[in-house]
C-alpha cells in the first residue's frame, strides 16, 4: 500500500513538473526564464511530421533549407513562397498540435514592404503556421516585423550566417570572429528583441558571441553551431537522421544512420523480386 501511494504520488509530482508545451511566444520566453531548453526540428513533410507528433520535441521548423535537402538545390534561394506554404501545410497536418514556424523565402519580402506584408499574411492564412521567420535586420526587414508583430503574428528573427544572403557575404562562413562582427550581432540581436521577435535563431556563430548574446536578450535563442549556451537548438531531421551520407558538418550529429538502411531495404527488396520471394502467398489475395 506504501508502495502504490509512493508511486502515485510520482506520478503526479512528474506531471506537475512537465516542460509547458509551446503553444504562444509567451511560452518560449517564459521557458527562458524558467532556465529550460528548448528543441526545434527542421521537418518538410506529413509522414516524418506525424513521426514527430508522437515525441517531446518542442517545435517545428519549416526552412527554405528544403531547397538543398529535398529538392537538390545549390542553395536555398530558389524555394518559392508557394513550396513553403505546401511543405508547412503538411507538416501542420502531420502534427497540428506542434508549434510550427514557416520560413519566408528569398525574394517574398525584400521586394517591397507592401509586398512582404502581402505575402506574411498570406502565409500564415495559407499554411496554418503558427510563426514566421526573416532572415536579417536591415531597416525595411526591422519595420516588416514590427508592422507583423503589431498585427498579431509571431516572428522569428535569424542572424549570424543567413543562408539567404550567403552570395554577398562570403559564403558559408563562421560569424562573429571578429570584434566587429560580435559588436554587430550583439546590435542586430537587441533589434530584433525591440521589433517584437519572440526568439532569434543564431547559425554558425562563434560560442561565445552567441552566450553575449544569449545573455544579454530577453527572447529564446536557437542555435544551429552556435555551442551550447543558447536557450535551445534546431537541427534539419534529415542531417540528424544521416540520410545524407556526404554532408558531415562539425554542428550535426547523427542520431541515427539511416541511408545505410535504406540501401539495405532497397537492395533486399530487388532482390526478393528478382527471385520471385516476394510477394509471397501471406501477401495475395
Amino acid at each position: 500500500m506504501k508502495e502504490e501511494s509512493a508511486n502515485h504520488s510520482t506520478g503526479l509530482y512528474a506531471k506537475e513538473n512537465e516542460t509547458k508545451k509551446l503553444k504562444y511566444p509567451a511560452d518560449w520566453i517564459l521557458r527562458k526564464k524558467n532556465k529550460k531548453k528548448i528543441s526545434v526540428i527542421t521537418c518538410y513533410d506529413y509522414s516524418f511530421a506525424k513521426l514527430l507528433s508522437e515525441t517531446p520535441v518542442d517545435s517545428l521548423l519549416v526552412g527554405d533549407s528544403m531547397g538543398m535537402v529535398i529538392q537538390g538545390q545549390t542553395s536555398t534561394l530558389p524555394v518559392t513562397l508557394e513550396e513553403i506554404i505546401y511543405h508547412t501545410k503538411l507538416v501542420k497536418r502531420g502534427s497540428p498540435k506542434h508549434f510550427v514556424i514557416a520560413d519566408m523565402p528569398f525574394g517574398s519580402y525584400q521586394i517591397s514592404k507592401e509586398e512582404a506584408l502581402k505575402n506574411s499574411f498570406k502565409t500564415m492564412k495559407e499554411s496554418g503556421s503558427d510563426a514566421l521567420k526573416f532572415e536579417g535586420t536591415d531597416e525595411e526587414t526591422l519595420h516588416i516585423i514590427k508592422k507583423l508583430t503589431a498585427s498579431g503574428i509571431p516572428v522569428m528573427g535569424h542572424i549570424g550566417l543567413t543562408p539567404q544572403s550567403v552570395l554577398t557575404t562570403g559564403g558559408y562562413r563562421i560569424q562573429g570572429k571578429t570584434e566587429e562582427d560580435q559588436t554587430r550581432m550583439i546590435e542586430q540581436a537587441s533589434a530584433l528583441e525591440k521589433a517584437g521577435c519572440f526568439s532569434i535563431v543564431l547559425e554558425l556563430t562563434v560560442a561565445t558571441v552567441a552566450r553575449e548574446i544569449t545573455e544579454r536578450i530577453h527572447i529564446p535563442t536557437i542555435g544551429i553551431g552556435a555551442g551550447i549556451h543558447t536557450d535551445g537548438q534546431v537541427l534539419v531531421l534529415h542531417d540528424m537522421l544521416g540520410l545524407n551520407e556526404g554532408f558531415h558538418p562539425k554542428f550535426v550529429k547523427h542520431y541515427a544512420s539511416l541511408a545505410g538502411e535504406i540501401k539495405k531495404a532497397a537492395h533486399s527488396y530487388h532482390q526478393d523480386v528478382s527471385d520471385e520471394t516476394f510477394p509471397g502467398t501471406e501477401h495475395s489475395f
